[in-house]
């Protein structure tokens, strides 16, 4: 008797959990960056740097630890986040460490390394100890409270280069606002969520925008408020612009309404307009922007910004090659706020857009695993964590090539930062948690035989 089509079972399929590949990529981005670190010793002293054996043995372990963390408790997670973050941060260890070998008396490269360790453990500690995203949820308020502490407190040290954003106590240094906005992304995320519809679908349309009641978008609008005026006090409209972006970015996936869009475009053009007339620090900066070459006509010879733009006409399409550049002339900010001019030096246009590449692989999977999941919170707050990347990328880069004023931000693992990298960390170990959950079978397709569960023993 020959069975019929009915009676055969729904045929199985099987989501593999790509750890293999995961590890694979990860030896590959440890390579790339143990070869630069080589490049850049040979091409300034003729000769391998003698501790490259332990800077690739240091990174390799410390990829190979944050691999198994992410193995053992993430097994489902997307296979191309850790291994970015691996190599954009390798290449940033890299670029400081070439920039290190022009101010001898000023190395940077091993604090540096000590905080991308900081880094990773934190990254472990989360994708370890948070088994669940949707836990954060439940402490929106307790955020945003520790968010605004932590942007209020730098108003009471001196300023640093004109902005009130660092915490200085003997030797020690940090910049509490990195850390606080992924605080303030969880309150958004978590607000927004349980609010979407009132913010959506109640209320007084205005033309084609629907403006919600008061006493929903109220709360949220105050605590955004309190948060960029704090910040503008402290002369840091990096963070303010970037905390204004995400505001609107997750009010306009919340909703659906396009409007916000160009509401938050408004308001950030008049928000410009009006800090960059009245406010002396950020109106010089304005000032750089419009005419670069200012200083070089009246004879005080080139600027920041000038000088970065000549190192990025110097690299051309290939770059001069790693070690070979002269970006250590933009002067203090060169390993931080204009490293990519290092990078587009050295790098050239190629390897600029190699980095742009990986940036933007790395948001592209951040949006990949919130538009996957099944939870209002999770989509938002995966959304809202890449956004953050895309938004500085776009801040800085923009700054240091001359297409915006500078904000004076660090490009996510590349520069010199220890508070950029270890929360950088954070936000990628987040994401390997929201994508685990995004991609891993749903319990109720594993019951009807939909999707089988790889066995523990294919990789």
């Amino acid at each position: 008797m020959t069975a019929t089509t009915a009676d055969a079972p729904p045929p199985e399929l099987r989501l593999p959990k790509r750890r293999g590949v995961e590890l694979s990529l990860l030896i590959g981005a440890v390579l790339i960056s143990v070869y630069g670190y080589a490049a850049v010793g040979l091409a300034h002293d003729d000769a391998v740097p003698p501790d490259v054996a332990g800077y690739g043995g240091g990174l390799g372990l410390l990829a190979l630890l944050a691999h198994l963390a992410v193995r053992f408790r993430a097994p489902y997670a997307d296979p191309l986040l850790l291994p970015i973050a691996v190599l954009l941060n390798g290449m940033g260890l890299v670029l400081i460490y070439r920039l290190d070998l022009e101010t001898p008396k000023d190395q940077a490269a091993p604090t540096q390394l000590i905080w991308s360790t900081l880094g990773v453990a934190f990254f472990i500690a989360v994708v370890v100890f948070l088994r669940d995203h949707r836990v954060l949820q439940r402490y929106a308020y307790l955020s945003v409270a520790a968010a605004l502490v932590l942007m209020i407190v730098p108003i009471f040290f001196p300023a640093v280069n004109g902005a009130k954003i660092w915490i200085r106590v003997g030797g020690f240094s940090f910049q509490p606002g990195e850390f606080a906005k992924i605080l303030l992304a969880v309150f958004f995320a978590a607000y927004l969520a349980a609010n979407h519809n009132a913010l959506a679908y109640t209320g007084r349309r205005i033309w084609k925008l629907q403006l919600p009641t008061g006493r929903v978008l109220g709360p949220i609008v105050a605590i955004w408020l309190i948060s960029v005026g704090v910040l503008v006090l402290e002369r840091d409209l990096g963070t303010s612009l970037l905390f204004f972006g995400l505001f609107v970015i997750l009010l306009y996936v919340a909703t659906g309404r396009t409007g916000w869009i160009a509401v938050g475009l408004l308001l950030a053009a008049v928000g410009a307009f009006a800090v960059g007339s009245f406010e002396p620090h950020v109106h010089s900066r304005v000032q750089d922007w419009l005419d670069p070459f200012a200083s070089i006509d009246a004879g005080r010879g080139p600027g920041q910004l000038a000088q970065s733009l000549f190192a990025f006409a110097a690299g051309g399409m290939l770059g001069a090659g790693l070690g070979l550049g002269h970006s250590i002339l933009i002067g203090f900010a060169a390993k931080s706020d204009f490293i990519l001019a290092t990078a587009g030096e050295e790098l050239g246009l190629t390897g600029l857009t190699a980095l742009f590449m990986l940036y933007a692989l790395l948001v592209a999977r951040g949006y990949r695993a919130g538009l996957a999941l099944r939870d209002a919170f999770g989509r938002l707050l995966a959304i809202g964590l890449a956004s953050i990347l895309a938004l500085q990328v776009f801040v800085i880069a923009g700054g240091v090539m001359g297409l915006i004023p500078l904000t004076g931000m660090a490009m996510p693992f590349l520069a010199q930062g220890g508070s950029s990298v270890v929360t950088n960390w954070i936000i990628v170990a987040l994401l390997i948690r929201v994508s685990d959950v995004a991609r891993r079978p749903h319990p109720d397709e594993v019951e009807t035989g939909v999707v089988a569960p790889v066995p523990e023993n294919e990789r």
